[in-house]
């Protein structure tokens, strides 16, 4: 039996490879022509992973990438996550050094804001003339 998916039992199928020439219509050609076709076969990913089962066993098994996608499948987990002992605790957080007072970040936006609200002096535009040669 060719080599499949272990849960879906997807294989590989059997497709067509199409050689064309020429340039296509709506990019102002005269239109694509068949040249050649010759027989190809699709291929599933297939990844060999180990998995876990429902009694807590792992097995190595060869699965697409849509069943590991799709959840279908529960990868083995390679290390145990980190645990304190019994006895252990853990070490104490830092507290995050204090922002600066509301008063402050206050009185400078307001400075700010009245920087934006002076009018700002323009110069007067010079006339340019209309015509073309002067």
């Amino acid at each position: 039996m060719a080599l499949g998916c272990d849960v879906c039992g997807k294989t590989a199928s059997m497709g067509n490879q199409v050689e064309t020439r020429g340039k296509a219509k709506y990019l102002g050609g005269v239109g694509t022509k068949v040249t050649g076709i010759s027989r190809r076969r699709f291929r599933p990913n297939l990844q060999t992973i180990k998995t876990i089962s429902p009694t807590g066993t792992t097995r190595t098994m060869r699965v697409c990438t849509t069943c590991i996608r799709s959840g279908f499948v529960r990868k083995a987990v390679k290390r145990r996550p980190f645990k304190l002992l019994p006895g252990e605790h853990a070490p104490a957080v830092q507290q995050p050094v204090s922002a600066p007072p509301v008063e402050k970040a206050v009185k400078a936006k307001e400075a700010v804001k009245a920087k934006e609200s002076k009018p700002k002096a323009s110069k007067p535009k010079a006339d340019k003339p209309k015509g073309g040669k002067g």
